[in-house]
């Protein structure tokens, strides 16, 4: 029912297309919308699915770019010392989304250009990562710091999709008439909260013809939201009280297990 209602409103933005052309009125060769607008997290959340869909008005590959919150992220490396492994350096990546995620209606080498993909950053290949310390690692160090930040994205599920040929990665872009399209975007249990953007591309000959970005809101409701909004506001005091009742938590455990 739900994928029926998302072509059946994806045949309707085609339609409004066409009848837009049919009147000799400017056409918007691409319009794209999202089943919904806000990913409420609350105590049971599991994970989500988002509907994108949309119509273009005319053949063409559609390639889809999901992008989390901007946030600061530490890489550390771990050596052995003697019979314990510690972490020794670290690396800080400064202004990168916390989320990204990748789809498009077939491989994305079959018809886009390194030059275009590099331009919007689609594909992890072509993403920049700023390095803090960058003047101070060798190129082959920030190469190896750069793999492994994206390598524990893949990890946690919060990147992916652009592995062409990866079973494992997003589900394509499915297309119809070479108008309508549509594809499920899949948030996991962990997914950070904050502004997503979710920008749609309509490539022809190589190059992008039109765009579309959507915003998204993912934010915590209920008592999830006030932890975590006292968490963030008040550290140290999340921490206190948290011990406080981790340690009274247990000597009642004591003392009901001794009667």
């Amino acid at each position: 029912m739900r994928r029926a209602r998302a072509w059946l409103v994806a045949l309707a933005l085609g339609l409004a297309v066409g009848g837009r052309a049919d009147a000799q009125s400017p056409i918007q060769p691409l319009v794209a919308d999202l089943s919904q607008h806000l990913v409420a997290i609350t105590t049971a959340y599991s994970g989500t699915e988002v509907l994108l869909f949309g119509a273009t008005d005319g053949p063409g590959d559609i390639v889809m770019v999901v992008r989390g919150p901007i946030l600061t992220h530490v890489v550390r490396k771990k050596d052995k010392l003697g019979i314990v492994w510690a972490n020794r350096e670290s690396v800080i990546f400064e202004d990168v989304p916390s989320f990204y995620r990748v789809a498009a209606n077939r491989p994305l080498e079959q018809f886009a250009k390194p030059e275009v993909l590099s331009r919007h950053q689609i594909g992890t290949k072509f993403l920049t990562l700023p390095i803090a310390q960058e003047d101070t690692l060798s190129p082959e160090e920030q190469a190896q710091f750069r793999e492994a930040f994206l390598r524990l994205k893949r990890e946690a599920g919060l990147y992916g999709g652009d592995d062409i040929g990866d079973e494992d990665t997003e589900p394509r872009i499915q297309t119809l008439s070479n108008r309508l399209f549509r594809v499920t975007l899949k948030f996991p249990a962990n997914v950070p909260v904050g502004p997503y953007s979710v920008e749609v591309y309509l490539f022809r000959d190589g190059q992008v013809v039109s765009a579309e970005i959507t915003p998204l809101i993912i934010s915590k409701i209920g008592v999830g939201a006030d932890m975590y909004g006292v968490a963030m506001d008040w550290p140290w005091t999340y921490g206190i009280v948290g011990v406080i009742v981790a340690v009274t938590a247990g000597w009642l455990a004591g003392v009901l297990f001794r009667k």
